[in-house]
């Protein structure tokens, strides 16, 4: 099927689906009652990034909250329900622009129905999110344990019920903290459906294993034409996942946005402190997000600091007390240690002033 076939959906203000770009996710850890931090820490995704955030939604407090969130906020808000079929119905009421739900964890059919048809009434998507950790007994029991094939046949048959409800404005989403099973899983439901795919490693762990395991297996996926919105699921503050998905999508080549920053590892030869140097351009580096494709490299030693940069569009290299300023391959000029950061700030500010023009 491939990204280019699955159908548009409309997320408040955001498309997925049909070709559009791979839209960011993340998600809240505040509690969804306190407005104020809430609303907060939204602002800190929205400025990193974000495109799309979800929140959870298990008291009335909650629910009703997503309206005075909405009004401060830029972004689509969905709403993650589990057990309570009326926190759903209340969150749609309250302006969530979609829902999250298993409809194997919130009821009876009359449930729910009664949620499809809140949904329907207000045209609001609904993701239908399955996870290996829930997958259901019967499934465990045909295939032996908790495999692909389950996650994926559980997928469908919750689809399938929605669809015999009447309604199709469906995201689907099938997780799993393994990181090869999570792969195989899409490989399989790929051609089996034609709604979006919202794609992520579940539990994927901390900041480092995280992100290795994120990385893995969202690279596998996404490189097959597979996946439409994406969240990085990490243990910390969520504004580390919208920096690690946009880099994600960035190395696939699927997104040209902000500045990459290559480093060399460090040898005998380097002279200066290359790691807090290499770190303080990449975070000042976070600064230009306008800038568009653009390479900047850190090097530490000037032997071959020139020649490794030569790809970047502008980079420094360390020397004792000295550095070099470097643009396309070419020295522009010795530079006192101290004053490298300066001297690639002023390069990047040259370069976003050409982008704009």
């Amino acid at each position: 099927m491939g990204r280019e076939r699955t159908r548009k959906i409309q997320i408040g203000n955001c498309t997925i689906g049909g070709g559009s770009p791979i839209a960011i996710q993340s998600m809240c850890n505040t509690k969804t009652e306190d407005i104020a931090s809430t609303i907060s820490q939204i602002h800190r995704l929205e400025a990193a990034g974000c495109e799309i955030i979800r929140v959870t939604v298990p008291t009335m407090e909650a629910a009703v909250a997503i309206k005075k969130i909405k009004k401060e906020i830029s972004i689509p808000l969905v709403a993650d329900i589990h057990f309570d079929y009326r926190m759903a119905i209340a969150a749609m009421e309250n302006g969530a622009d979609k829902i999250r739900i298993n409809p194997g964890n919130i009821g009876n059919s009359d449930r729910i129905k009664a949620v499809i048809d809140t949904a329907k009434e207000r045209n609001i998507p609904i993701r239908i999110g399955v996870n290996s950790g829930s997958l259901e007994k019967n499934l465990i029991e045909k295939y032996g344990k908790v495999t692909a094939e389950g996650i994926v046949e559980s997928a469908l048959a919750k689809v399938k019920l929605v669809e015999d409800m009447g309604y199709d404005n469906l995201v689907i989403s099938i997780k799993s903290s393994d990181v090869m099973m999570c792969v195989k899983a899409h490989e399989l439901i790929d051609g089996q459906t034609d709604y979006p795919l919202h794609v992520g490693i579940t539990e994927a762990g901390t900041l480092y294993s995280g992100n290795i395991k994120s990385s893995v297996g969202l690279g596998i996926i996404l490189n097959q034409g597979i996946g439409d919105t994406i969240r990085v699921s990490l243990t910390g503050d969520p504004v580390e996942e919208i920096k690690s998905a946009k880099l994600i999508l960035r190395t696939l080549g699927l997104r040209e946005s902000g500045i990459e920053v290559v480093s060399c590892p460090t040898c005998g030869r380097t002279q200066i402190d290359l790691i807090a140097l290499a770190n303080q351009a990449e975070t000042m580096a976070a600064e230009f997000d306008c800038l568009k494709g653009v390479k900047v490299a850190v090097m530490g030693c000037v032997v071959n600091g020139p020649g490794e940069a030569r790809e970047a569009d502008v980079g420094i290299a360390g020397g004792i007390g000295e550095g070099l300023l470097i643009r396309k391959g070419e020295i522009i000029r010795k530079v006192p240690e101290e004053k490298l950061l300066e001297a690639l700030r002023a390069e990047l500010n040259k370069l976003a002033g050409k982008q704009s023009t």
